[in-house]
């Protein structure tokens, strides 16, 4: 029987789908190395596999964070859904794995219980994300470009770089499901939640259907700021940032821990940025992400306090 509660997960699946899908082929539908069409269509099939094949190994980090009953699963997911679908409306990437930690952070202050196994390694993990993807992509970018200025012909150059592209964005998606399916279903598993008990594979194929949904049906306004309005970006550069983003976001994959795709992928396109010269990036937009990433986890967390002391009598 289906527990409608979990469309609470699957809302929250859907916004981040709606925003985060944009930090794969963003900079690529951006610089025209790749149409919208089929850059949403690569990401909801790749972001699918990554979330069945490695999605599992980030569910505990998000569900054994703070201890949940009743209707705080979907509380939380909910909490976490509202503050993403906010941020996409207004054309910010806004990180989702802060959106859900911030949802479950009000929930342990309502509950007079704020304490949370692990939190301290998830902050670290956030700093590290978009200063690591920022290395990576200035490393990569000298070292992969040193090779690409050797082919002399043109088309076998233009025809490679594409191929590459499409290949780091494919990779991309799946680094995308593989970490941050945790962020939409990880709150269900393993928690008494209505009389449901969802396995990790169970949360994982849910959640990852869920962000195909949201790439396909709202993702394009979040895709033309990641690939325009931080700073132009040329083909090379935009394979450079999704291979970057990729394998930041799939270290931390292996590590267990969900972070934020759009913290990464902005780090990747500042690194290219200063390659260019500190004038090429836009810092006001820097800056208005940056703003984001505060206030993404302290209004989910505002939310789903909230709804736990305002809707205590309903939930």
């Amino acid at each position: 029987m289906f527990n409608f509660g979990i469309l609470g997960g699957v809302y929250s699946g859907w916004a981040l789908g709606s925003n985060d899908s944009a930090n794969i082929f963003g900079t690529s539908v951006g610089s025209r190395a790749i149409k919208y069409t089929t850059a949403i269509l690569l990401t909801s099939i790749f972001v699918i596999l990554g979330s069945l094949l490695e999605g599992p190994q980030t569910m505990d980090t998000v569900s054994n964070l703070t201890k949940l009953s009743g209707w705080m699963p979907f509380i939380a997911a909910a909490s976490a859904a509202l503050t993403i679908t906010f941020m996409t409306v207004v054309s910010i990437p806004a990180s989702t794995s802060q959106a859900i930690i911030g949802a479950l952070i009000g929930i342990g202050f309502a509950n007079n219980n704020p304490s949370f196994n692990g939190l301290l390694k998830i902050v670290i993990c956030w700093i590290g994300t978009p200063v690591g993807a920022a290395l990576i992509s200035f490393l990569l970018y000298h070292f992969l470009g040193y090779f690409f200025n050797k082919i002399k012909n043109i088309y076998v150059h233009d025809r490679v770089l594409k191929i590459l592209i499409i290949l780091s964005g494919c990779y991309g998606a799946y680094s995308l499901g593989a970490n941050n399916v945790a962020n939409t279903m990880g709150v269900f598993v393993g928690q008494p939640f209505l009389g449901l008990s969802m396995t990790k594979m169970q949360a994982a194929a849910i959640g990852g259907l869920s962000i195909a949904l949201g790439t396909m049906t709202f993702s394009k306004k979040v895709m033309e700021t990641v690939g325009k309005k931080i700073t132009p970006m040329s083909p090379f550069g935009s394979f450079i940032t999704m291979i970057s983003m990729a394998i930041t976001v799939h270290i931390y994959t292996l590590i267990g821990v969900p972070v934020s795709t759009s913290q990464a992928i902005v780090g990747t396109v500042v690194g290219v940025g200063i390659i260019k010269g500190l004038r090429a990036v836009s810092f006001k937009m820097v800056y208005l992400i940056g703003i984001s990433w505060v206030l993404t986890p302290t209004l989910a967390a505002i939310i789903s306090f909230l709804l736990m002391r305002g809707g205590a009598a309903i939930f």
